[in-house]
């Protein structure tokens, strides 16, 4: 059966394409498919030339342990249409988001997406410099055609993701002068649902039998979680997807204990020249160091904030030790600056204040951001 274009994508990044867009390739195997996917790439042409090449067609590798069981398998991911590139195809972007069938918009520019640029001052013709403004343009194209209102799911990892992008846009908005009514339209007649997403997703496996044949295979964790803020969910069901009324408790438990030990590991690690996640829970010296860090400091100030942040902890720890996984700092150190503002600055502050004291280990790691980060 030949699935409709329901979805657009900001973002061809492994994330995405190991998370979102494998939940809808399964989810397209059931009795209620959401669609096929339209990918838009805004650095760089490459993965957008690459996705085209394979067809939309990729593969992940899902491995790991779960519930004390090896994972070792391999999925198909077919839910993706084509790629654009927003440089040289912005009218083809526009074109689709004016199509009748476009129901979602996903993305993942990472933190540093949520930002405008000066250089979008004016409204044109061509594909704007800023994710928002990308965003916003693309809306304004669905109001003028007439359209209906859409689901807006950011992915990226910020605390109420989809309210600061909204606003964002709102602020871009004024900069181009737009119509009450099309501003109205964007707000109201559009969902805009603030989410968290889980998954590691390391990038390519070392070895795998499929590497010589898929240059997109990607490796992915078996763990997936994804909590929308909405109790009437997202608009596509899969077991990965938990619609609640909240997800503040979800955000800050993995934010800060996940991704922070991951932030604090480019701080950490990466300048010994330890290569990989697992190297670095390994180490004889930083693998205690992160568990003191998880334990002593970043734990204690989430008690009472969320559901057992200690044995989020242990199973962190057991997620970072993957025996199938290289997950490579270096990875995770893009962006480092926006993501230690997020994930590692506000347990220093919460610590102090919870406290009266300065938690020493983050304090150190943390003198030290600005050098790390000047090398990514």
């Amino acid at each position: 059966m030949s699935l409709p274009e329901t979805i657009l994508q900001f973002g061809a990044g492994n994330f995405l394409r190991a998370f979102a867009d494998l939940f809808i390739a399964e989810a397209n195997r059931g009795d209620d498919p959401p669609g096929k996917i339209v990918v838009v790439q805004s650095t760089g042409i490459e993965r957008a030339e690459a996705i085209n090449r394979a067809g939309g067609r990729y593969h992940v590798a899902v491995r790991g342990v779960q519930d004390g069981e090896v994972v070792d398998e391999t999925v198909v991911v077919d839910s993706i249409s084509r790629a654009l590139h927003a440089g040289t195809q912005w009218d083809e972007v526009l074109a689709f988001a004016s199509t009748l069938e476009l129901r979602w918009i996903l993305s993942n520019t990472t933190e540093a997406g949520f930002t405008l640029d000066d250089a979008d001052a004016v409204r044109g013709d061509d594909a704007p410099v800023s994710f928002p403004a990308k965003l916003l343009a693309v809306l304004l194209a669905r109001y003028e055609a007439g359209q209906a209102g859409v689901i807006v799911l950011p992915c990226e990892l910020i605390e109420n993701n989809a309210a600061r992008l909204l606003e964002l846009v709102k602020q871009q908005a004024a900069r181009w002068s737009v119509e009450d009514a099309a501003l109205a339209w964007i707000t109201d007649e559009c969902r805009w649902l603030n989410n968290l997403v889980d998954r590691i997703v390391p990038g390519t496996p070392r070895l795998h039998y499929l590497l010589a044949e898929d240059p997109l295979l990607i490796a992915a964790e078996p763990f997936a979680f994804w909590a929308i803020e909405d109790p009437r969910g997202c608009g596509f069901e899969h077991p990965a997807i938990t619609a609640t009324d909240d997800i503040s408790s979800y955000y800050l438990r993995k934010v800060r204990i996940l991704n922070g030990a991951h932030s604090a590991l480019v701080c950490r690690a990466l300048p010994l020249g330890i290569e990989t996640v697992r190297e670095a829970v390994e180490h004889p010296e930083v693998g205690p160091w992160l568990e003191k860090l998880l334990f002593t400091e970043i734990v204690p100030v989430l008690e009472g904030r969320c559901e057992d942040p200690a044995g989020f902890a242990r199973a962190t720890l057991d997620r970072f030790r993957n025996p199938f996984f290289e997950h490579r700092l270096s990875a995770i150190a893009l962006n480092h600056d926006a993501k230690v503002a997020v994930r590692l600055q506000p347990t220093l502050a919460d610590y102090r204040e919870r406290f009266g004291r300065e938690p020493e280990l983050l304090s150190d790691v943390l003198s030290g951001v600005a050098v790390v980060a000047g090398g990514s």
